[in-house]
């Protein structure tokens, strides 16, 4: 089992920053894949990066070159760094991780918003 705690998340202008927290109840050692989803209004859930415990990173194509995610392991804490904020990421981001120590298992956190706005 794994809990996770999303914090950072709120209200700030286009073209502003803000980093997202995700704390993790156990070391993301056992943890294969630490990712960030996102949800906008009236849209499906996507992908926005994730890590793999070997450091491997992925991003979406929208967010390239904006967002950044990182962790620190002593932490047990995943972060997305975002730059250069734009309304249409407005949406609740979701931390996310992913075992597959027998078969694939996913957990989530309960998300926190994000809202790009003047």
């Amino acid at each position: 089992q794994v809990q996770l705690v999303e914090s950072g998340g709120g209200l700030v202008q286009p073209g502003g920053s803000l980093r997202l927290s995700c704390a993790a109840s156990r070391s993301l050692y056992s943890i294969n894949t630490m990712g960030w989803y996102r949800q906008a209004p009236g849209k499906e859930r996507e992908l926005v990066a994730d890590i793999t415990t070997g450091g491997s990173t992925n991003y979406a194509d929208s967010v390239k070159g904006r967002f950044s995610i990182s962790r620190d392991n002593a932490k047990n804490t995943v972060y997305l760094q975002m730059n250069s904020l734009k309304p249409e990421d407005t949406a609740v981001c979701y931390c996310n991780a992913r075992r597959s120590i027998w078969g694939v298992m996913d957990y989530w956190g309960k998300g926190t918003l994000v809202t790009v706005s003047s």
